[in-house]
């Protein structure tokens, strides 16, 4: 018997071992812990992720496969028990980061501890062990169960506490320097623009928070009726001195494992962007009442392009401008991965068969085709963006409109609609961040510091 033979019959061996869960969450976790440490102990003789032979990675594929479906086990039998035990019985409202903390400890080997996650940071995506797939499996079960699902939504889109640190300040300056986003209040709108500039305005982890923070500010400042986005001028040898609105997300980053799935993939859907859809949500006081959420219109302004990710965040506003030069795209199943809530919202702008051209054919939407029409409202001069911005900001400076567009968005996409896609989404974005096909799509396509 080979070495390798060995190992594939311990493999098969305690895959027929795998737990059943009881529905006693003390028992379960006891019993999943032991599996997956035996599951460990399998993963560290085949030796470390980027040295292993093609055989050795089809049997990691084996072990991380029979884990994920455990774990999926154990939550299926107990996922309300844990979410109601790490936010001591819904009292807490707990963040992405912060729950898959307590649950790594709570429950040790269900998500990656901080080891492990440390350990992966260390190499770049195709060298790592793929611990991120274990989270997504966490927060697709907890996502499929509506009252679960409506919690732990609703917990993201509360303020952060930076947004809350900066209020006061944002309050008395009217201009913040976020870092990759920078802030300005001016006669009732707040005006937002992408600073990150080196990689034309892309994602990556620090942009996320920053728009988060903005958002949040927007929403909790009483003197803003309406906000803004807009990409700032690049200083890209390509692109210098014109504004870009954004390259979606950053591919170099993806290539260098800088992508965190928590902290930019999750996250961006159930934070930012669906607080520019749906509000955020404050505590329940007198005050608040009769609504506990905070809606302002928004009006985004389309320079040059808006690809992947920037295309996604102009199916939340409520008016879109654009220069006459500019074009939109959805090249995600081109890069592998899926684009964010894109795939639910894209169908209701445009209709289902120019959605399929658009993400599954890679087709490219022109700002002077009739139909950019879905995706714009409104198209102009290049050199005339910023003054339709400013128009697009005082024509939904009224305040029947924060009510009607709350409306049109229970229309169109329920809350509870968006859980259910988002469960689905959670654990198919974990695995294709993973998968071998967009590994390689991305090492070939970023140069430089661009993305694409």
């Amino acid at each position: 018997m080979t070495a390798d033979s060995a190992v594939d019959t311990d493999v098969e061996r305690w895959v027929a071992g795998s737990p059943s869960p009881t529905g006693d969450p003390a028992t379960d976790a006891a019993a999943l812990r032991r599996h997956l440490d035996r599951g460990e102990e399998l993963l560290a003789a085949l030796g470390p992720a980027p040295d292993r032979s093609p055989d050795q990675r089809r049997v990691a594929d084996a072990v991380h496969r029979a884990s994920r479906w455990s774990r999926a086990g154990f939550l299926r039998a107990n996922a309300t028990a844990v979410y109601d035990e790490l936010t001591d019985h819904r009292t807490l409202h707990l963040r992405l980061d912060e729950l898959v903390a307590r649950a790594a400890e709570l429950v040790p080997g269900l998500v990656p501890g901080p080891e492990q996650l440390a350990e992966e940071l260390r190499f770049p995506q195709a060298h790592k062990e793929g611990r991120e797939i274990d989270q997504a499996v966490f927060f697709s079960e907890l996502l499929r169960l509506p009252d679960v699902g409506a919690h732990l939504l609703d917990a993201m889109r509360r303020p952060t506490p930076r947004a809350l640190g900066l209020l006061a300040e944002f309050g008395r300056v009217d201009e913040l320097d976020l870092g990759t986003v920078r802030v300005l209040r001016h006669d009732g709108v707040a005006h937002l623009t992408i600073h990150n500039e080196h990689c034309l305005n892309a994602e990556d982890n620090a942009l996320v928070e920053d728009l988060e923070t903005a958002v949040d500010l927007v929403l909790l400042d009483d003197d803003v009726r309406v906000g803004t986005l807009r990409g700032s001028e690049m200083t890209h040898p390509r692109y210098r001195g014109r504004r870009v609105f954004s390259a979606g997300i950053n591919l170099k980053h993806l290539h260098q494992g800088r992508i965190s799935y928590v902290d930019f993939l999750l996250r961006r859907e159930l934070g930012f962007i669906n607080k520019l859809k749906r509000g955020l949500v404050l505590e329940d006081s007198p005050l608040t009442w009769p609504r506990r959420t905070a809606e302002k219109p928004w009006v985004a302004a389309v320079d040059t392009f808006a690809i992947g990710g920037g295309m996604q965040l102009l199916m939340v506003f409520d008016k879109v401008v654009a220069g006459a030069d500019a074009f939109f795209s959805l090249p995600a199943a081109q890069e592998g991965i899926v684009p964010g809530a894109g795939n639910l919202r894209i169908g209701e702008l445009t209709g289902g068969r120019l959605a399929r051209q658009v993400i599954l054919g890679g087709r490219t939407i022109r700002a002077g085709e009739p139909e950019a029409r879905f995706v714009c409202d409104e198209v102009v001069e290049p050199d005339q963006v910023g003054a339709a911005l400013e128009r697009g900001a005082r024509a939904l400076d009224n305040a029947a409109v924060v009510a009607n567009r709350r409306m049109l968005n229970l229309a169109d996409e329920s809350a509870d609609r968006f859980r259910e896609y988002m469960a689905d989404f959670a654990l198919a974005q974990g695995l294709r961040l993973y998968s071998q096909d967009v590994i390689a799509k991305v090492g070939r396509s970023w140069s430089g510091e661009g993305t694409r």
